[in-house]
């Protein structure tokens, strides 16, 4: 059996390891028992993840000593709301479960957001372990400790910081994910070495089209290069008060775009809009090149996502603009590339630049 990637995240009174192996999620109880002594373990899934793997992680934490408790909720964002948080609660709430009780995120992003939401507050806070099984998931959402649900002002207008015990990934999951998923997961990918390696940007432009084929070798590669910039990122600024803001290029645009499109577009395909918007308003203002915004928007479509045709009118995505959570003393803050590699923080978007980027996606 393959080794597992290792990859440490060494967050200030909270370390800990996500580690990378096609099969891992046979052994998750295994590696569980090592971090805890509980003798109860609970699993928060969806209702389309849970079928699939739920079991599997159930029998898994069996095998290491765990009686597991299973908790669902109905999948899709849509349903990322305090409403299911407090109908997760309804399960968990009457099993008796103590402060030692380990709860385990199994799924994409929605599950892993919420799941630590429910580890985080109940009983004032349990241990938190993610296992992903969404691309998006694994190189963006499972790491950093951020957690939270959906209002309907926003998206991820409530939350908290919860690092996990423990993330790990098993990329044989990514063989059951919709295409429309693993497409978006690659947007993080792509924003990831944007915003911090320009050589990881050329080599997935040469090699994306392994990672849409699921060759597991170059998926295990990719995952683990994607962990390891988020993991440098989150220990320099563990509470996003500054350099952590990076993560967030294309973000700013695509929660915008998500909200207002009620989330028809999903996350993955509204960073892809973003980061194009993004980068088109950086050339607007002198900051980026005009070669450097294409292959952007190039890499986009190689993907398999979308880079333009947006329908939502412009004067709409720059209105929802100041309720993201970014908005400092009313000015929004806008994450925009300098060149492939290296991103800045703005406040002083001009916003005739702001409109230049959300037409180049319309």
């Amino acid at each position: 059996m393959a080794e597992a990637r290792v990859i440490g995240v060494n967050v200030p009174g909270a370390a800990y390891e996500v580690l990378v192996r096609p099969g891992l999620l046979e052994d998750v109880g295994r590696l569980l028992r090592r971090l805890s002594s509980a003798k109860r373990a609970v699993v928060i899934t969806d209702s389309q993840v849970g079928p699939l793997y739920a079991e599997k992680a159930a029998a898994s934490l069996r095998e290491g000593g765990f009686d597991p408790i299973v908790a669902t909720f109905p999948a899709g964002e849509d349903n990322k709301t305090i409403e299911t948080v407090c109908a997760i609660y309804d399960q968990i709430l009457p099993k008796a479960i103590d402060r030692a009780v380990p709860v385990v995120a199994l799924g994409g992003g929605v599950a892993g957001d919420m799941a630590g939401f429910v580890a985080a507050t109940i009983l004032r806070g349990v241990p938190f372990v993610q296992v992903p099984t969404s691309l998006l998931a694994m190189v963006d959402a499972s790491v950093g400790g951020k957690t939270g649900v959906n209002h309907r002002v926003g998206k991820n207008l409530i939350g908290a910081f919860h690092q996990p015990l423990a993330v790990f990934i098993d990329p044989q999951t990514l063989r059951t994910l919709p295409p429309r998923e693993l497409r978006g997961g690659l947007a993080e990918c792509i924003k990831h070495d944007i915003i911090r390696d320009a050589e990881g940007f050329a080599q997935l432009e040469t090699n994306i089209a392994r990672a849409l084929a699921l060759d597991m070798e170059y998926l295990s590669e990719l995952v683990a290069h994607n962990v390891a910039i988020k993991a440098r990122v989150v220990e320099a600024d563990p509470l996003e008060k500054g350099l952590r803001a990076h993560l967030n290029f294309g973000h700013t645009f695509a929660h915008a775009i998500e909200t207002l499109s009620h989330y028809a577009y999903s996350h993955g395909e509204a960073v892809a809009l973003g980061m194009i918007a993004a980068a088109r308003t950086a050339v607007h203002m002198g900051m980026l090149d005009s070669a450097s915004a294409e292959r952007i928007a190039a890499l986009v479509r190689a993907a398999g996502l979308p880079a333009g045709g947006m329908s939502i009118p412009t004067g709409e995505v720059i209105g929802a603009l100041i309720y993201d959570k970014k908005v400092r003393g009313g000015r929004v803050r806008f994450v925009l590339p300098e060149r492939l590699g290296r991103v800045v923080i703005r406040d002083d978007v001009p916003e005739d630049a702001v409109r230049a980027g959300v037409e180049s996606i319309r």
